[in-house]
């Protein structure tokens, strides 16, 4: 059988060549009585609406790591534009500060291996910062 791309089916098997079946049809026993299960307890409820929301308010694995990469991504973003700003010559305080923030969300949940390169780049953020006379810190 060949369903066409119309919606017609077309039969393949040409006469006498059917697959016949072999062995005994299905047959139900009769001579035994319906063997009956142990009665079951009803379902326990779940515990309500309160584990339902505790339930959708644990993030999964890829959550955190989603999080994470979005972040980096925003972080190099605005690091690719702050490169931009000291080749001409001009850097905006505002990308410096939004630089500051970022830095200082993903020092929460940095990698140890991570450290160095963050702390390198919050030092040179710092260091513009302080070239446009708003020091760190203050």
């Amino acid at each position: 059988m060949r369903i066409d791309g119309t919606g017609r089916i077309i039969t393949t098997n040409r006469p006498g060549t059917a697959a016949k079946s072999q062995g005994p049809a299905f047959q139900i026993e009769s001579g035994q009585g319906s063997a009956r299960s142990a009665p079951t307890s009803a379902p326990i409820a779940a515990g309500g609406i309160d584990a339902l929301l505790a339930l959708q308010a644990v993030d999964d694995a890829t959550t955190g790591r989603r999080k994470a990469v979005k972040r980096a991504n925003s972080l190099l973003d605005l690091l690719e534009d702050i490169q931009t700003d000291l080749l001409v010559g001009q850097v905006g305080e505002g990308r410096l500060n939004r630089a500051v923030s970022l830095l200082q969300q993903a020092k929460m949940e940095m990698e140890p291996a991570l450290e160095d390169i963050v702390a390198d780049i919050e030092l040179r953020v710092q260091v513009e910062l302080a070239k446009l006379g708003r020091y760190p810190g203050a």
